[in-house]
């Protein structure tokens, strides 16, 4: 039974990830109601950027670790402010309206740009930064094992709960969210209505850009380090997971893809390691095709 708790609680941390990534995600895509191929590239690059500036302010500039890390944030969200800005001007308003294999080939390029781009900044090699806040919490032990979550993972999913939940009650509660639900219902209805739509879609793109940002440095900070092929990985999981789930509650498809994020955890206990991935996309494919199929069922009665 220990040995499921720690599984458990091990499920908790990458299933916060998952949950921030797919809040963000579906912002964007409840507006767009396209495949973007971008986000899981976005949430890398951000995160190999913060680890990037790390480096040079630890190294060049002869900073403290904290102060060369928190350089790093800095960094990566005004990365993905800027990456946001473009996204959302130069490529998703004049692709909107067309066919939905425009976005989806575009925003592929773009995940290749800022792979290679991450790549070329690295000089192809891996930069590692030291391992933080490190201490194991105990949770429950015996005489032969102990359940533990080190510090920085406790860090990082109170920090997701709270950007999640803070971010929820804003949604709920804002007139933002009230616009971002008429949007995303009809957007023409809602211009009728005076919802100003392109501001409405922009700021969606910079927020769920955020929430990439702050996913990839809290990945950054716990692993050190993001490999150049990470974002299209989390991208594809997190895209199934969402359409899973829907793109019309940010919350749920945050719930869903921590609900994803344990059962990678369990998976990885007690099954082959090397089969996970290829298991969980079979199982969110069936899952697809059963739920869109009692949806496509729905729309016709």
């Amino acid at each position: 039974m220990l040995y499921f708790f720690q599984q458990v609680l091990n499920g908790l941390h990458s299933g916060a990830l998952y949950a921030l990534l797919a809040f963000g995600y579906v912002l964007t895509n409840g507006i767009l109601h396209r495949t973007n191929l971008a986000y899981g590239a976005v949430f890398a690059f951000c995160g190999h950027t913060m680890i990037l500036t790390a480096a040079f302010g630890y190294q060049a500039l002869w900073m403290t670790l904290f102060a060369a890390v928190a350089l790093g944030v800095v960094a990566a969200f005004l990365y993905a402010a800027l990456i946001s800005h473009v996204l959302s001007r130069n490529v998703f308003e004049p692709l909107a309206d067309r066919s939905p294999n425009a976005i989806v080939v575009t925003t592929l390029g773009i995940l290749l740009v800022l792979s290679e781009a991450s790549r070329i900044a690295a000089d192809t090699h891996d930069l590692w930064l030291p391992p933080m806040l490190a201490v194991p919490v105990i949770f429950a032990q015996d005489d032969s094992f102990k359940a533990t979550l080190t510090l920085i993972q406790l860090l990082d999913c109170a920090a997701v709960l709270a950007a999640i939940a803070l971010a929820a009650w804003a949604f709920a509660r804002s007139s933002f969210g009230r616009s971002w639900r008429a949007v995303s219902d009809d957007p023409k209805a809602a211009a009728m209505c005076g919802v100003d739509v392109r501001a409405v879609f922009r700021h969606a793109v910079l927020f769920g850009g955020f929430c990439a940002a702050l996913a990839g440095v809290l990945a950054g900070i716990y692993y050190g380090n993001i490999s150049f092929g990470t974002g299209l990985t989390y991208g594809l999981k997190i895209l199934f997971v969402t359409a899973v789930g829907g793109y019309l509650s940010p919350p749920r498809a945050a719930l869903g893809a921590a609900a994803f994020g344990m059962a990678e955890s369990l998976w990885a206990g007690y099954f082959p390691l090397e089969w996970r991935d290829a298991w969980m996309y079979v199982f969110l494919v069936a899952m697809l095709v059963l739920i869109g199929a009692g949806r496509d069922q729905r729309k016709i009665v």
